[in-house]
């Protein structure tokens, strides 16, 4: 009889796990990867019928892809420039206040996370339009999933303040700072990891969504509401390539993230 420990037992059900997890992590991207250069006209690697570009060069003569990117892009920026100044806000409001009434508004400010984007998309409409007779497009799309994108942003905001040192605070003002100096020249370094992260999050989730869009966007189409058509026509591969640059992009910024954070911990 064979006699195996406890330990290596537990050591090769590890291994076994992450195998099998990070197969199911990264196993998908590698099939599509390699889709985007199957001459084949249906998005799969079987049956391989050859190398090619075609599907490169069908991506980049797709106008209306590129429309629908260039509008996602375009949505994503205005989305973060509402969003992070109003998600700092907000954490900087709940807190300053009494805890008693942080609660309650700590509650309010964090519902449109809570809600289900249809509702968000047809209230935001709804509202705009009965106020100052705006219509659907990109306007009020942004302003649409900033309600929600800020309120995300404001919860890492308030992850992180609840770190800082108020004697930071104390010292500035000794030193005579004033409220301006002590917000730019202490709180905003401090919180620079934050809004790094937080526009990242911003900006992925303005990219990503689709049942607020799906009635903010109006004539006009984004990324999802592309993809969203092409799977009702039929799928090809040049879906794959917009994954393969997805995934080429989120690797080269990844990358140099990492080497940056090594270079400032030098």
């Amino acid at each position: 009889m064979i006699n195996i420990s406890s330990k290596t037992i537990l050591n090769y059900s590890v291994k076994f796990y992450f195998l099998v997890f990070f197969s199911y992590l990264f196993l998908p991207l590698i099939v599509v990867s390699f889709a985007a250069f199957n001459d084949n006209k249906i998005p799969t690697i079987f049956p391989w019928n050859g190398f090619t570009l075609d599907w490169i060069i069908a991506f980049f003569n797709d106008s209306k892809l590129m429309y629908s990117i260039l509008n996602s892009t375009i949505i994503g920026f205005g989305v973060v420039i509402l969003a992070i100044p109003l998600g700092l806000a907000g954490a900087l409001f709940l807190l300053s206040i009494d805890s008693k009434a942080r609660h309650i508004f700590y509650s309010i400010l964090v519902s449109p996370i809570l809600t289900p984007g249809v509702i968000i998309g047809i209230a935001t409409l709804v509202m705009w339009n009965a106020i100052l007779d705006v219509s659907g497009g990109i306007l009020l799309t942004i302003i649409g999933q900033t309600t929600f994108v800020a309120a995300m942003a404001m919860l890492l905001f308030m992850s992180r303040l609840q770190k800082f040192d108020k004697n930071l605070e104390l010292a500035a003002l000794d030193l005579g700072a004033t409220p301006a100096q002590l917000f730019f020249r202490v709180t905003i370094p401090f919180l620079k990891p934050t809004i790094y992260s937080a526009t990242a999050l911003a900006f992925l989730q303005s990219i990503q969504n689709y049942n607020t869009t799906l009635f903010l966007i109006g004539t006009k189409s984004t990324i999802t509401m592309h993809i969203g058509s092409m799977v009702k026509l039929g799928l090809t591969p040049v879906l794959n390539v917009l994954a393969l640059i997805i995934i080429v992009l989120t690797i080269v910024f990844s990358i140099v993230y990492v080497l940056k954070k090594r270079k400032e911990n030098k």
